[in-house]
């Protein structure tokens, strides 16, 4: 039986339901994590510019209008091209098919990222909708313009596809992770045991510093490395301190407190 077009759609869809499944999952931790939060419970509804009920709006709205543009892109160009692609793929090929996404990713992400940040006009009426979220929480890792959405997510999803080579259905795992990945930079907490905070550097403190006042122009980097920060110096060191009350904080370290 032909499973291209259907994978293909798999990648689509199965991420969306990934996306709440685990902010819900840290939406249960985060109310009985308060020694772990980068910020309190009081600051996260008293700082943040929108609503937690229009942030759910516009995530939503967001991933319908991925899930039409993609559904229309697959009927229009969909074809067996990459369904003769064996199901037995050797690990170490799907290793590197992986890493190319994820490099792929992060590359298109971050000058995009970045550029959204330095032309005033986009970050006006584009991107500056997701920085209404001063203190991130999970469901709200892509509230963000569909424009941007269309552009981050789609564009560069499509890109890390096409030139990693991987199949239809290593996509669904690829963005699946991809997902929880974003969802747990956004998750305001420090989990002891988060293997995703043992392996990557960019996490969910690093991301935390980039939505505070002081590292707007830094740390642009997402949503696995931080090679481009370090490479372009946009990297924003920072230290972690616990906050009277409970939790910890974000700082940045002191020769960039003035920039």
């Amino acid at each position: 039986m032909d499973l291209g077009v259907s994978d293909e759609m798999l990648g689509t869809f199965v991420p969306i339901a990934v996306y709440w499944i685990y902010s819900g999952i840290y939406v249960v931790l985060g109310s009985f994590a308060e020694s772990y939060r980068l910020h309190s419970k009081q600051e996260e509804d008293e700082k943040n510019l929108v609503s937690k009920g229009a942030v759910v709006k516009g995530v939503l709205l967001q991933q319908l209008v991925q899930a039409v543009v993609a559904t229309v892109l697959f009927a229009l160009t969909g074809s067996d091209s990459q369904n003769t692609t064996s199901q037995n793929t050797s690990l170490l090929v799907l290793a590197r098919q992986i890493v190319t996404a994820m490099l792929v990713m992060d590359a298109w992400q971050y000058f995009m990222h970045r550029y959204m940040h330095h032309n005033k006009f986009l970050y006006k009426h584009i991107h500056s909708l997701h920085h209404r979220l001063i203190v991130p929480y999970s469901y709200g890792a892509l509230y963000n313009h569909p424009v941007e959405g269309l552009l981050n997510d789609t564009v560069g999803g499509a890109l890390s596809f096409l030139v990693s080579g991987m199949s239809p259905r290593a996509s669904i795992f690829f963005f699946s992770f991809a997902t929880i990945k974003t969802v747990d930079d956004h998750c305001g907490l420090l989990l002891p045991g988060n293997l995703f905070h043992i392996f990557f550097k960019n996490n969910s403190a690093y991301h935390d510093v980039h939505h505070q006042l002081y590292g707007n122009k830094y740390n642009f980097s997402q949503p696995f490395f931080i090679m481009w920060d370090k490479i372009l110096g946009t990297y924003m060191p920072y230290t972690l301190e616990e906050r009277e009350g409970g939790g910890f904080e974000t700082k940045p370290c002191k020769d960039y407190k003035d920039d």
